[in-house]
């Protein structure tokens, strides 16, 4: 058994993960009461939630530490859409920075949540530090990244 990281939808295999449409791999949908998928299910789900195809090395046992950083996407999503549980995005947010690969972003995100919740000093500090990360690739992003952080010290008057 292990996890299987499709584009926008976790499930489960059981069998061999090199098995791919054949009787000696089965997927299960966690999130729909453990229903059994079938090739041209994965395959819809993948155009459903990337418009691409279903390529068998999709298919290959999860990472752990992409699961933990799937898990914990989905709780900041969770989280997102009540404000009320902010404190519960952050907390997901830490936790993500704390694995050894994190998309740069989640600093930005991190930051921007500190400034909503009122933390405006800490959340100036991380918009500029994330702008020294991005500076190189992204300058423009980098200057907008800036602007917003003297905006949110703005607030601390």
């Amino acid at each position: 058994m292990y996890g299987v990281a499709l584009p926008g939808h976790f499930v489960v295999g059981f069998g061999s993960p090199d098995a791919y449409g054949k009787p000696e791999q089965v997927l299960a949908d966690p999130f729909n009461g453990g229903r059994l998928l079938s090739t041209d299910d994965a395959e819809q789900l993948v155009a459903q939630a990337s418009g691409g195809r279903l390529n068998p090395s999709l298919l290959t046992a999860a990472d752990p530490l992409n699961i933990m950083l799937r898990i914990l996407n989905n709780i900041r999503a969770w989280a997102a859409a009540r404000s009320e549980r902010s404190h519960v995005a952050l907390w997901a947010l830490e936790l993500s920075l704390l694995l050894p690969a994190h998309p740069a972003r989640l600093r930005y995100e991190r930051a921007q949540l500190l400034v909503e919740r009122g933390d405006f000093l800490a959340g100036a500090r991380g918009l500029d530090e994330y702008a020294e990360v991005v500076a190189s690739i992204e300058p423009t992003t980098a200057e907008r990244v800036r602007l917003e952080a003297r905006a949110a010290r703005a607030k601390l008057n």
